[in-house]
């Protein structure tokens, strides 16, 4: 039976290509407008991204944070975190300008990542790093949540937000000296249903790591559950 001819509809091609110069979509790295084969992220700023290659090395800077300090198997950051670089464009996108698409792509970016280093092949499950309630009304959603919904979408592995929680609303990192920032961020979390969890490999996610201390407040709180393991990772880690 011949294979029926398919008309092209130049209306629909025509609107797409009018809605696409009047609205462009924008890269979320250097705002500038994609182009059709490019998607979130242009080429040139996926080509200028500052990667760590941690995923691929024992012992690198981030895990040295934790070492003497808490238990952690493996730790990787997909970047490196520079000011008015890329990389914070791209996390002010979602952070601030309720971009959550950017932090599901640059989740499945981190999780392309992993897939591909021999150290990340034993993950059972993801935990977000987790807002307090209070901020999490006001921002309507965690960044680190929807990172790891993008890293789940790659590895495979469910992501629970039922095991730790936020109970203490604690002012912003950024100003603090290294022991107000280990000081703030010591018992402000709690554990929730960890049954689920035991005897698993967890993965703790967040998007921005600095001194480190936020994190390993979070791992030392799961450590506590029967015969866990945790290994880390962030999109970015501060550089200098």
């Amino acid at each position: 039976m011949p294979q029926k001819y398919s008309k092209p509809n130049y209306f629909n091609t025509l609107l797409t290509d009018f809605i696409a110069l009047v609205y462009p979509e924008l890269c979320i790295g250097c705002r500038e407008a994609l182009k059709h084969s490019e998607s979130m992220l242009c080429l040139r700023c996926e080509n200028d991204l500052p990667k760590t290659h941690y995923a691929n090395h024992a012992n690198n800077s981030l895990e040295k944070l934790f070492w003497y300090k808490t238990h952690v198997t493996e730790a990787a950051a997909g970047y490196f975190f520079l000011k008015k670089s890329r990389i914070q464009h791209m996390i002010h996108e979602f952070k601030y300008r309720e971009n959550k698409d950017a932090a599901i792509f640059l989740g499945e970016e981190l999780g392309k990542i992993l897939s591909e280093s021999s150290r990340f092949k034993n993950l059972d499950c993801i935990i977000p790093v987790p807002l307090h309630p209070k901020k999490m009304r006001i921002r309507g959603y965690n960044q680190a949540e929807l990172l790891a919904n993008g890293i789940s979408n790659i590895l495979e592995i469910p992501v629970h937000n039922d095991v730790l929680f936020r109970q203490t609303h604690s002012d912003t990192q950024t100003n603090k000296g290294l022991f107000n920032r280990w000081t703030n961020v010591k018992t402000i979390f709690s554990l929730g249903s960890s049954s689920n969890i035991e005897n698993k490999h967890v993965l703790l996610v967040d998007d921005v790591i600095t001194s480190g201390s936020t994190i390993e407040a979070c791992a030392n709180k799961i450590l506590q559950i029967p015969h866990t393991k945790v290994s880390i990772v962030s999109l970015a880690i501060a550089s200098g």
